[in-house]
């Protein structure tokens, strides 16, 4: 393929997973608000999967296509970009207090869904066995949340509805939200998956580094502007709600689900060092929600400086 149509698959991907995010979390939010679900399921399943549901399908599609390594760079660059990126930019934009008690339980689950991955990086794949447990842990969890958390709402439909959807959106328009976003989902993972692999075969870049850099930030689009927003408007508990539970999702039910279906072999440079950065940076954060219960604009600063020496020194090292 030609630079242009190379540039034209990577950049009309991008826009449609970004889109194609916007559209489901606006859709899934109104179904759940008309059908009466409770907040907790808004905001672990709804907002949490469907911010994750780009990484899915990408990882999915890579999995299929042969490139095991753009699905675990796409995973593992996700869950580095969605803390130091993420949520480094909207502590800038805002700081995020973190004193609620589910914020600080799910930073933990998030350091032993990154434990778990490091321990199936050792042992060098994620076979189908494990996907099915990855994927019944995560169910467990979701369980025990709704358990523990059913009389913790604290206004957060109030809030979710002004960061994410709009409850008074005819249910008809919600489900027609709903099907255009998975469509746009599906067609961007397509271009962009197609698009990555011929740029790393065009100029030598391993499917790893594209897979921890342009793919991971591509798909993580929905959590950034979800999370600004919240940020501008003073939600900080919708940020690192978004992020943290994006970041469990990425691990137990995006490669869960794909090593069900494709098992997939840890191999390279994801297995011997960015699974470990992955786990350094979850925890990072937990003590920082933990101790201090507030992340600064420098604490932000700090985050995003050391995401872009993450990036200058993959791109440097570029194995």
């Amino acid at each position: 393929m030609e630079n242009t149509v190379l540039l034209t698959y990577i950049g009309g991907g991008l826009v449609l997973l970004f889109a194609g995010g916007e559209a489901l979390l606006r859709g899934s939010v109104s179904i759940a608000h008309k059908l009466g679900l409770s907040t907790l399921l808004v905001s672990m399943v709804v907002v949490g999967f469907g911010t994750s549901a780009p990484e899915l399908l990408v990882s999915l599609s890579s999995a299929y296509k042969g490139a095991p390594n753009i699905a675990l760079g796409n995973v593992v660059g996700s869950n580095i970009a969605n803390i130091l990126l993420i949520l480094g930019l909207s502590a800038v934009f805002s700081p995020i207090v973190c004193t609620r008690f589910e914020i600080r339980r799910d930073s933990l689950a998030v350091v032993l869904a990154s434990i778990v991955l490091v321990a199936l990086s050792l042992a060098g794949l994620i076979g189908r066995v494990s996907g099915i447990a990855m994927v019944a842990a995560l169910v467990t969890y979701l369980a025990y949340a709704f358990v523990t958390d059913r009389n913790r709402e604290n206004g957060f439909r109030e809030r979710i509805e002004k960061d994410v959807g709009k409850k008074d959106v005819p249910f008809g328009w919600a489900v027609v939200f709903c099907v255009a976003g998975l469509t746009a989902l599906a067609a961007g993972a397509h271009y962009l998956v197609e698009g990555a692999t011929a740029l790393a075969e065009r100029f030598g870049v391993p499917n790893a580094v594209i897979g921890l850099t342009l793919v991971a930030v591509g798909t993580s689009l929905p959590e950034l502007a979800t999370a600004i927003v919240s940020a501008i408007r003073k939600h900080a508990d919708v940020v690192i709600g978004n992020v943290i539970g994006s970041n469990l999702f990425n691990i137990l039910g995006i490669l869960g689900i794909t090593g069900a279906i494709f098992p997939i072999p840890f191999a390279g440079r994801i297995a011997e060092v960015d699974v470990w950065i992955m786990l350094i940076v979850a925890i990072l954060l937990a003590p920082v929600i933990w101790t201090g219960r507030l992340i600064s604009r420098f604490e932000g600063l700090a985050f995003v400086a050391l995401y872009a020496v993450y990036i200058i020194w993959i791109y440097s090292v570029g194995v």
